[in-house]
């Protein structure tokens, strides 16, 4: 089964770690990796840009409408994620609280059950 792990980012709680703290979180992205890598159930990971980067793309009346990101006013936003596979859920949740932003206290990770994929070879129909 594929799951997403998905880590949310609130900067307020960012900025009131200590800089040691952040470190942890940080250090902890490389261990995660090489525990799934090493496992086999990685198959993607890819940290996000700030909202501040992002941008929103609309159809109106058949004219594309660029706007700022979706999550402006938001508090947190979402800063990455990891895709695995593995056994099942219960495994997913394992995985998902080796992640170091699952320790850290307002944050947490998402474990979202992927329904559908498509790649490359699906669009090529390979």
């Amino acid at each position: 089964m594929k799951f997403l792990l998905l880590m949310h980012m609130n900067p307020r709680i960012w900025e009131a770690l200590t800089e040691e703290e952040r470190n942890e979180v940080v250090e902890g992205q490389s261990e995660f990796m090489a525990t799934v890598r090493e496992s086999g159930e990685l198959l993607a990971a890819n940290a996000l840009a700030d909202p501040p980067e992002s941008v929103v793309v609309r159809v109106r009346d058949g004219v594309p409408v660029v706007s700022d990101g979706p999550y402006v006013e938001a508090k947190e936003y979402l800063g990455g994620y990891y895709l695995v596979e593995c056994a099942n859920r219960d495994r997913a949740l394992e995985l998902a609280a080796l992640i170091p932003d699952a320790k850290v206290a307002g944050l947490g990770v998402e474990v979202r059950p992927v329904v559908f994929a498509a790649g490359p070879e699906a669009a090529s129909g390979s």
